[in-house]
């Protein structure tokens, strides 16, 4: 045996098999009829987990080819090209692709779907790691900094337009890794901004917002004055104290007036103290909070259709929805989780599971089928090895000598994270279901495909992470 086969990192594999044995196992559990299967070999053949295991076999046979066949020169000259193949699978979809569930996402050839936005998220971690492999000072340079956004933005776009915004959600990832490679904290303060406006543009007036946000900058300007500071907070928070009082009382306008007042004659004092940087971002960050939360707003009420409406208010607005509606899978869900008790079930005798109580069990609430099989110890398992692979990423990013792997490792934790923070969420109601698929676990050929693509291509780097 070699030393390079034996530098594998074994903890990532055993990590990977336990997360796609686990997931093989409750496709099983949510796949099985009610009164069992009959163990014929074409019937299972077309069972979820059936279905799934052909594509283990596919996702087996690429990671074998990667290991033995693809020099791993390849990753690093064909970033690119990779990404660019990826893309135009993007472009293709939207006029070739398959329509389902109101997503023309997929492409259909001899029975099979393909999704390629799964593969989009390798091919953008790909370019994301050669882009910044390119860098070898911080990004502070407006230009550099855009062309990195443009590698998250454009598959992003591709995919809004099929329409699956979810998937589209997960390229936001990419944020850390550009931080972790120089990326001024204020890009990533930024992308709070907007996140934290937008989501409250849609349940809270424009209005309210604008006075909360300038209530937080006249706070944050105080705390920037060199003397007195007891007294410019003090003030400050006695003023935002009183118009939130006085806004309660209807006093709508007159309260943002004063408040508005009061930032012009705060960013007045650091203009003289020749503080224009603070000012100018203060200034900047009221106007893209205002607009961002109008622009939530607007597209709520006016650009979103019916259901998806009711997907954002059973996450954000769940009470007095009817529960047999848009709350029907986050309430079954929660059922399914909570009869799981302490050890759970069992992979047969689960009865939410069983009788396909949860919508989409197989796939976007899978997290579900796990809580009520295996109870509290099973889910905290599943989520400790997520955790432990997160881990493990980590350490292989930060041991590595070239730039290209440690943002390439970064890349795929990234987009591991949010897939899992995003699917466990939503099953719990913490998130808004926007069918995301829990790697290794959830049934999609494509997923499990793309997941183990970006492991295997991971561990083959790392086997040579002493080479120059």
């Amino acid at each position: 045996m070699s030393l390079r086969t034996i530098r594998n990192d074994l903890p990532t594999v055993v990590l990977y098999i336990f997360l796609v044995t686990v997931g093989m196992l409750m496709l099983y559990s949510v796949g099985r009829p009610p009164e069992g299967y009959n163990w014929d070999i074409p019937e299972m053949m077309r069972s979820f987990m059936g279905k799934q295991f052909i594509w283990l076999l596919i996702s087996a046979a690429a990671w074998f080819f990667i290991h033995h066949f693809v020099d791993r020169d390849l990753w690093l000259k064909g970033a690119y090209p990779i990404y660019g193949a990826t893309l135009l699978l993007l472009l293709l979809v939207l006029v070739f692709g398959k329509e389902i569930n109101n997503a023309r996402s997929w492409f259909s050839l001899f029975g099979f779907t393909f999704q390629p936005s799964e593969l989009a998220k390798f091919g953008a971690a790909l370019a994301m790691a050669a882009f910044l492999s390119q860098w070898s000072e911080k990004l502070n340079n407006l230009g550099a900094i855009g062309s990195g956004l443009l590698i998250m933005v454009i598959p992003s776009v591709l995919i809004i337009l099929q329409p699956d915004p979810g998937s589209a959600l997960v390229f936001g990832s990419f944020l850390l890794v550009m931080y972790r490679e120089g990326l001024s904290p204020l890009i990533l303060l930024f992308g709070i901004l907007t996140a934290t406006m937008f989501l409250l543009g849609i349940t809270q007036p424009t209005g309210l917002l604008a006075g909360g946000l300038i209530g937080l900058l006249l706070v944050v300007l105080a705390l920037s004055v060199p003397r007195r500071l007891r007294w410019w907070l003090g003030g400050s928070v006695a003023l935002v104290v009183g118009a939130a009082y006085a806004y309660s009382l209807g006093w709508g306008w007159p309260v943002l007036l004063v408040l508005f007042v009061a930032l012009c004659g705060a960013a007045t004092y650091h203009l003289l103290r020749k503080n224009g940087r603070l000012v100018l971002l203060s200034f900047g960050a009221l106007f893209w909070g205002i607009l961002v939360a109008f622009a939530a707003n607007f597209t709520f009420y006016n650009v979103l259709k019916p259901h998806q409406q009711e997907r954002i208010d059973a996450w954000l607005r769940p009470a007095g929805m009817n529960e047999q509606g848009a709350l029907y899978n986050i309430t079954q869900s929660k059922l399914a989780i909570a009869a799981g008790g302490l050890s759970g079930r069992g992979l047969e005798d689960g009865t939410i599971t069983k009788y396909d109580y949860v919508p989409e069990q197989e796939t976007d609430f899978i997290f579900s089928a796990v809580g009520e099989s295996q109870g509290f110890i099973g889910t905290t398992m599943i989520i400790l090895a997520f955790m432990a692979l997160l881990w493990r990423i980590s350490v292989i990013a930060e041991r590595q000598k070239r730039t290209f792997v440690r943002a390439y490792a970064y890349g795929v934790a990234g987009i591991i994270l949010i897939h899992m923070l995003i699917n466990i969420g939503m099953t719990m109601g913490l998130m808004p279901v926007i069918g995301i698929p829990l790697p290794f676990i959830s049934k999609g050929g494509s997923s499990l495909l793309s997941f183990t693509i970006m492991i295997a291509v991971l561990v083959k780097l790392d086997r040579h992470r002493d080479d120059i």
